[in-house]
């Protein structure tokens, strides 16, 4: 049986409508606060850096959340802009809390050479309820687009808009988790009306260039730095990583623009997104943690040798 045969929500092969979004909306349940765990560790960074709210989510009975973004406090004009982004879907563990481990033990490192703009939880939401997707039954990270639809994504391309044709590097921090597989794909599935084909799960990092930007030694020096803090994820038999070619060990692309990625954003020459593996028995929550700073050092730096 397809999995979206068995999927509790909606009607086999027939696309969802509001009832039954409504129906998943209500069946979502709050695990973690994003003020205890994203705002006060945002807060506790004030003394050394700028932060400024640049929107807020209104989800009805499910609150008002604000979306915060960290700069740097010496902000210098002359000076390229790195994005660095975490939480686009939500459910991001280790990029929520790699980019803020990454602001606080390695921003420094690079004052003077860049400004530094550090969005951490674009989507508190789903931070909360684990998810990737917002109250709407919408997937942000395909909503990078004009009149988006998706208030995470229209609000994040607001930030950047005023410095667009400013940034050097964007790195997008993101996991793919089992419940990509055992949930969230069948749930996709399940809202297009389309069958779930059962897919792998990578065990390990991996990145996800630019297909119509690629930057090979951009992404490889990432994977060298990252490989001494966790491993890189293996290529299927079939030489792909969910479904898509690799290129170079733990690389693969995307075209991010057409999609709607949040990598596609800011036209930066280096660009990528991290997929670190928490659920791997070969790595601990602070691995991952520390495997999405080091991509972030490591593309910054070779970024600023001339790439």
């Amino acid at each position: 049986m397809n999995a979206v045969n068995s999927f509790p929500i909606g009607i086999p092969g027939q696309p969802w409508g509001a009832t039954e979004k409504a129906e998943w909306r209500a069946r979502q349940r709050r695990q973690r606060s994003y003020a205890d765990e994203v705002v006060a560790k945002i807060d506790a960074l004030r003394g050394r850096f700028d932060v400024s709210q640049y929107g807020e989510l209104d989800y009805a009975a499910d609150g008002r959340y604000p979306l915060f973004a960290i700069r740097s406090r010496e902000w210098d004009e002359a000076l390229p802009v790195v994005l660095v982004t975490g939480g686009v879907h939500g459910y991001e563990t280790s990029g929520v809390h790699g980019a803020l481990q990454f602001v606080d033990r390695h921003a420094a490192e690079f004052a003077g050479r860049v400004n530094l703009l550090v969005a951490p939880c674009v989507s508190p939401w789903a931070y909360e309820r684990i998810h990737r997707w917002n109250p709407d039954a919408l997937d942000p990270n395909r909503n990078f687009k004009a009149a988006s639809p998706a208030g995470e994504s229209a609000a994040l391309m607001d930030l950047v808009e005023p410095l667009l044709g400013r940034f050097l590097v964007h790195v997008d921090l993101h996991e793919t988790t089992d419940s990509d597989e055992s949930e969230f794909r069948p749930a996709l599935a399940a809202r297009d009306g389309k069958p779930h084909e059962p897919g792998t799960i990578p065990d390990g990092f991996y990145l996800v260039d630019d297909s119509g930007n690629p930057q090979p030694g951009f992404q490889q020096a990432m994977i060298g730095a990252v490989a001494k803090v966790t491993h890189i994820a293996p290529a299927d038999a079939d030489g792909t990583i969910i479904g898509s070619k690799v290129v170079a060990p733990g690389v693969i692309e995307y075209p991010v623009g057409s999609l709607g990625l949040c990598a596609g954003i800011t036209g930066a020459r280096f660009t990528t997104t991290t997929e670190v593996y928490p659920d791997s028995p070969r790595a601990t929550p602070q691995q991952c943690n520390d495997a999405q700073a080091a991509a972030v050092c490591a593309g910054i730096g070779f970024a600023l040798a001339g790439g």
